[in-house]
């Protein structure tokens, strides 16, 4: 078994692919967030066999270095824990995984930033992964991230140009033109959903048995091509068998909270919608009932944001609405479906709504079992981060082929 650190954890897509493959074992896992630590913590115990997960999952703020090594006691905010150095122990350290917060890379985040996330403290925090690798020297990393930290560029330098000047300052080598050899498309790997991953795989040069960019050439031509799908799934095999959830005529309060849908059929969790108003629902049917039949009454972005003035009154530079297409896999499913859904519309016009969480978490290739922690906005914000873990299942069956190769 190759034994791994988890870095930005997440509710542990990127980890749930690793376990997956049946080839990893997972000493720590960091996240700062308390619902993904929840969320996470308690999948690694249900279903992976983690008896220590508690203690294991660290809750804390990876900026303070030198706590989340040596440990911290009883801090307010996240409690104490004996540290990472404590939980490797004797351990070797194979693999560091993980992706550090991608706003501060994604184009969109960027776009609605007044100042494009220059200032932003996330551009940064790959220092902290560096910070990880120095310490427990790990044979390999695997760091992934948007397709937008190809072109961030925070002070006027290239962030990429950073992370690989200063990975290979600590004796580790990237690949060259990530773009044209990093960059995959999750649909191509058997998720069923557009979007597009840098996967940056860093070796150690002293340790490795061969050239290290020979090596890594060989990774992205060779190996992890090899485990691409010949067909992409759809969205309607991943929303498959899952019961409709329909519009109420009537005024309904559940836990005193107001509720506009109700689920026909077997109870399946976090399969919940937000609610939606009348006048939304009446726009969700039109554009749906537009998409099923094919008539293109909304071609264009123009005619989209035309609709939505004449809906609501109110006026927007970009398109509001998109319905998902059943014949086709998803768009990216982000970490703004915590605000609105309104660009992930179910495509049955009969239901009048924006995904569940469920939805979700099919789309990002999450099995059923596995059980998101927190309100809705948690779950849609934990799921839209996460790694699909058919991705990361993928990823890490294509590093253990390169481990024995190399290593």
């Amino acid at each position: 078994m190759l034994t791994t650190i988890d870095l930005f954890a997440g509710c542990g897509g990127l980890s749930e692919g690793f376990e997956q493959s049946g080839h990893y074992k997972s000493l720590a896992f960091v996240e700062w967030e308390k619902a993904p630590c929840k969320t996470l913590e308690t999948r690694l115990r249900t279903k992976w066999g983690y008896k220590n997960a508690s203690e294991v999952v660290l809750n804390f703020d990876i900026q303070r270095m030198p706590e989340l090594i040596n440990g911290w006691n009883d801090d307010p905010v996240y409690g104490s824990n004996t540290g990472l150095m404590s939980l490797v122990g004797d351990h070797q350290v194979d693999l560091i995984i993980g992706g550090p917060p991608c706003q501060a890379y994604s184009i969109a985040g960027r776009v609605r930033d007044t100042n494009g996330m220059q200032d932003d403290y996330r551009n940064y925090l790959f220092e902290s992964f560096l910070e990880v690798v120095k310490v427990f020297r790990p044979k390999l990393f695997v760091f992934e991230n948007v397709e937008g930290i190809l072109s961030a560029k925070p002070g006027g330098i290239s962030i990429i140009d950073r992370i690989s000047e200063s990975f290979q300052n600590v004796g580790y080598s990237i690949i060259n033109d990530l773009r044209k050899n990093a960059l995959v498309n999750a649909a191509d790997f058997g998720v069923p959903q557009n979007r597009k991953r840098l996967i940056i795989i860093g070796v150690d040069n002293h340790r490795i048995k061969t050239e290290p960019i020979f090596a890594l050439n060989d990774f992205y031509s060779s190996i992890l091509p090899a485990f691409k799908v010949i067909k992409k799934k759809t969205v309607k095999e991943a929303l498959n068998g899952l019961p409709a959830i329909l519009p109420e005529n009537r005024a309904i309060k559940v836990n005193g909270r107001k509720v506009s849908h109700e689920a026909h059929g077997p109870i399946i969790a976090n399969h919940i919608p937000r609610y939606h108003s009348k006048r939304d629902q009446e726009i969700f049917t039109e554009l749906a009932k537009d998409k099923l039949n094919g008539s293109i009454k909304f071609p264009n972005s123009k005619s989209l944001i035309d609709f939505y003035f004449q809906k609501t009154g109110k006026r927007s530079n970009f398109h509001k609405h998109s319905v998902l297409d059943l014949n086709f896999p998803s768009n990216t499913i982000p970490a703004h479906l915590y605000k609105d859904g309104l660009r992930h519309i179910h495509p049955d016009p009969n239901q009048a709504r924006t995904i569940t969480p469920r939805e979700a978490a099919r789309l990002q290739s999450f099995d059923d079992d596995f059980d998101f922690i927190g309100s809705i906005g948690d779950q849609y914000k934990m799921i839209g981060n996460a790694v699909p873990p058919a991705l990361a299942k993928n990823i890490s069956l294509a590093v253990e082929i390169f481990f024995k190769k190399y290593y």
